[in-house]
């Protein structure tokens, strides 16, 4: 059966499963136990929480333990139910949970870095534990020895950490907006590339080690999609936020992405559709509509008698118009703007209703989120709110608050145009990287 582009038949909404409350400050950092209905939390009021549902409904408090300091960030590998919680004063705790969640063993203490640890991320499969802090390190330890195998040092203090098992390629996504690939052995660190996309810094990263695409979340209330497996050198754009992005999430069975931000948006991007990349932004030194100066062109300024106007760029063809002849705007979902933006009066016009049809599902939390889990064998969402408050999300009919994809059809992605910044991402893929 041929697909056919077709309306969102109706938006579902997330349907709030639980909150959690009694914290004193806010919480870091929180996950999903899968299979045990708890939740396992980390604050800025030094506690370790595991939260186990009741008859009641309600979560209670299994296991209350008190650090010394502050906790930043956490890992939990659920097979081996182990839990490294990373500290303000830059060590790493890690502990074993009992089968039943009611007891909690301390293990080892790394003294991994520096300052403030930002991000940690244990790797079964290798037996590594990764992370990063504050003062610029990324550095990983053997879980067995507890001894340091590597360090590597970075532009700027690390915000978003991801990891490829199959290549052993680390991605680490820092301050300063970039995002650096690292090939890591037993003890060596070798730098892969790094490249640019975001004007702020980066705030998460995601990785779906099956299509070989990393997304990355920033300040700058965008998020970028790098197809780095493919070698394509490709990097989409997507907006859907008003405020900095917290929180990213991929459902690989429904090939969704799901965002969240620090306005308490959580947005559902469908992520198996067929993209059509934005225009180039043309160059003209006049409208390449009507032909006015532009405000720089004095010659022609001073030749017409004419005072030079604005440029502006119509996001369809990409051409340098005026605003007169871009005043019009408009939604175009299937180039990647779920928002209205301008268009070309000659574009307005070739826009259909049928292009207007909105693709991404927008939902609001009602707290600004700070912290966003996804367990994917429940198919339940966590975020933790600046209000000290976590909710659980349950997914609706069978996908992930969104739309679902049936025989004969499908549904488009929301994208926004590319800066010519990530056209260097074309060029630093150029090279063969062992993906």
């Amino acid at each position: 059966m041929a697909a056919e582009i077709q309306p969102q038949p109706q938006a579902r909404k997330p349907c709030l499963l639980s909150k959690i409350e009694a914290f004193q400050e806010v919480v870091t950092s929180a996950v999903i136990i899968p299979k045990e209905d708890g939740v396992i939390s980390v604050s800025e009021d030094r506690a370790i929480r595991v939260w186990l549902k009741r008859d009641s409904g309600q979560y209670w408090p299994s296991v209350h333990h008190t650090m010394p300091s502050s906790s930043t960030c956490m890992s939990f590998n659920p097979e081996t139910r182990r839990l490294s919680v990373g500290m303000d004063t830059g060590s790493i705790c890690e502990f074993v949970l009992s089968e039943d969640y009611n007891k909690m063993t301390p293990a080892r203490t790394y003294q991994a870095h520096q300052g403030r640890v930002t991000v940690v991320l244990f790797v079964l499969e290798m037996e590594w534990l990764l992370s990063t802090g504050q003062d610029k390190n990324f550095t990983w330890h053997c879980s067995e020895s507890g001894q340091q195998l590597g360090t590597y040092r970075t532009a700027a203090w690390v915000s978003g950490l991801q990891f490829d098992v199959e290549t052993r390629h680390a991605f680490v996504g820092d301050q300063s907006g970039q995002v650096t690939i690292l090939k890591l052995e037993q003890d060596i660190c070798s730098l892969v590339t790094t490249f640019k996309g975001h004007t702020g810094n980066v705030t998460a990263l995601c990785w779906d080690p099956v299509q070989r695409v990393l997304f990355s979340g920033s300040s700058d209330h965008s998020i970028i999609m790098w197809d780095i497996g493919g070698r394509k050198g490709t990097a989409i754009e997507l907006q859907g936020h008003n405020d900095k992005v917290q929180g990213l999430c991929y459902a690989s069975h429904t090939r969704q992405l799901i965002s969240c931000s620090s306005d308490g948006g959580i947005v559902i991007w469908n992520m198996d559709v067929t993209r059509q990349e934005t225009p180039e932004w043309l160059d003209s030194d006049s409208c390449q509509k009507c032909e006015q100066p532009f405000f720089w062109n004095f010659k022609q300024m001073w030749d017409s008698k004419k005072i030079g106007l604005r440029q502006h760029h119509c996001r369809k063809c990409g051409q340098a118009v005026c605003g007169k002849c871009s005043s019009k705007r408009s939604t175009i979902p299937l180039m990647g703007f779920e928002f209205e933006v301008r268009v070309c009066d000659s574009c307005h016009e070739s826009i259909t209703d049928e292009d207007r049809a909105p693709t991404a599902t927008f939902h609001d939390s009602k707290h600004g989120i700070v912290y966003m889990h996804y367990e994917p064998t429940t198919g339940n969402l966590l975020t933790s709110g600046a209000d000290k408050v976590i909710k659980v999300w349950t997914e609706t009919n069978g996908c992930i608050f969104g739309s679902q994809i049936r025989e004969g059809t499908f549904t488009r992605l929301s994208l926004i145009h590319l800066p010519k910044r990530l056209g260097l991402f074309r060029l630093l893929l150029t090279n063969p990287l062992t993906f």
